[in-house]
């Protein structure tokens, strides 16, 4: 990024206008993709936790805390700097949920159950269909609530997931 912010200071003093604003767009475009892998990555690390709940039948609070944390920073990335439009719209998770849902298995195989499925057997348990819905209604209350009432919304929704009930006591 460097690299470019010297050309574009270049491209400004030689009056090369139309060359600066295609260095723009490329650091518009490099700063899209980062916050898109950054919401990619808190929703790996969601769905981990959905697929440990869903096959061990219980809620940890370290999990409850990574399930929300998760659901607060991707509303948070989510948000564009206008705080009306978002980068990704409520109607296109489904393909970041299967992409995310693949690396969550194979990830979550070394947290379940202390090592006892290898991805292909913990694909093998899980409800994908579950897991995805349940993450997609959390991930809806990004687009519902407000960052100061969704955390209330959170713990109810946690309090639904197995061994929730236990966790919120």
């Amino acid at each position: 990024m460097t690299k470019e912010l010297i050309e574009l200071r270049q491209y400004i003093k030689e009056g090369r206008y139309q060359d600066a604003l295609d260095i723009i767009d490329d650091l518009e475009e490099m700063s899209k993709k980062a916050i898109l892998e950054k919401i990619q990555s808190f929703l790996v690390r969601l769905l981990i936790h959905l697929i440990k709940n869903q096959v061990e039948q219980r809620l940890t609070n370290s999990w409850a805390v990574s399930i929300r944390d998760s659901i607060l920073r991707i509303q948070s990335l989510n948000l564009k700097d206008n705080n009306k439009f978002y980068y990704i719209k409520e109607e296109q998770w489904q393909d970041y949920l299967d992409d995310g849902f693949e690396d969550a298995v194979f990830a979550a195989s070394v947290e379940v159950f202390d090592e006892q499925y290898n991805p292909f057997q913990l694909r093998e348990k899980v409800n994908e269909e579950q897991i995805k819905n349940i993450a997609y209604a959390l991930l809806k209350m990004t687009y519902t609530y407000s960052t100061k009432t969704i955390r209330v919304e959170i713990n109810h929704q946690l309090s639904q997931l197995p061994g929730g009930e236990n966790w919120i006591n």
